[in-house]
């Protein structure tokens, strides 16, 4: 599934950095949480205008953001 179209970057929003839907909520934000343990339950009760989709949306970018090509120097 590619949930990326919740991801918005805007130059005037959180500096540009990736944010859910222009909420003004980073990814990186979201990634802090899950990091410190914190459930999806628990981020959505914390954060009510966000949906499940957006915790996938932030997982997903990560995960692309990490696959990146090797490159071998001779």
């Amino acid at each position: 599934m590619d949930h990326l179209n919740r991801i918005m970057v805007n130059p005037e929003v959180c500096g540009g950095r990736p944010c859910i839907r222009g909420l003004r909520i980073r990814v990186k934000d979201i990634l802090a949480l899950l990091a410190a343990g914190a459930s999806r339950e628990e981020i959505l009760a914390d954060y009510p205008y966000l949906e499940d989709e957006d915790i996938t949306a932030a997982l997903e970018y990560a995960a692309r953001q990490a696959d990146h090509p090797v490159l071998w120097v001779a």
